[in-house]
């Protein structure tokens, strides 16, 4: 919001900004640090998952962008990085099934084939329970 202002003093004019100061969303990671919201490292990981795929750089920004707005419009003021990452996997699995796959394997850390495979499973049968 603009406003001008005169100064009672001086009678000299002048213009002040206001402008909304939201408090930043903090992040709650799996190993228990928190860290604010950082918009560009989500894109990165989601452009990785996109890498070498049909789709373009505006595709992975709509997406975090409908991440960050499903988050905004919580109200809360702390996520954990678990439900960033379902958030991203759900649009995903709509979006390409490869990306989704890639961003789950490192979202979700398989250490076998055996994870790999199952998380496949479950794409293919229209499922994912989060669990891995």
């Amino acid at each position: 919001m603009r406003r001008r202002r005169e100064c009672s003093k001086c009678n000299q004019r002048y213009t002040t900004y206001e402008y909304v100061e939201r408090t930043p969303l903090m992040v709650t990671k799996h190993d228990g640090r928190r860290e604010p919201f950082d918009r560009d490292k989500l894109l990165r990981g989601i452009m990785l998952a996109l890498r070498k795929r049909p789709m373009s750089r505006s595709t992975a920004e709509e997406l975090v962008t409908g991440v960050e707005s499903a988050l905004a419009e919580t109200g809360r003021i702390e996520v954990t990085s678990k439900e960033i990452g379902e958030m991203v996997l759900s649009k995903l699995a709509d979006i390409d099934q490869v990306a989704y796959v890639r961003f789950a394997s490192v979202y979700r850390q398989f250490e076998s084939l055996e994870q790999f495979t199952k998380e496949l499973n479950e794409l293919k049968g229209g499922k994912s329970d989060g669990s891995g």
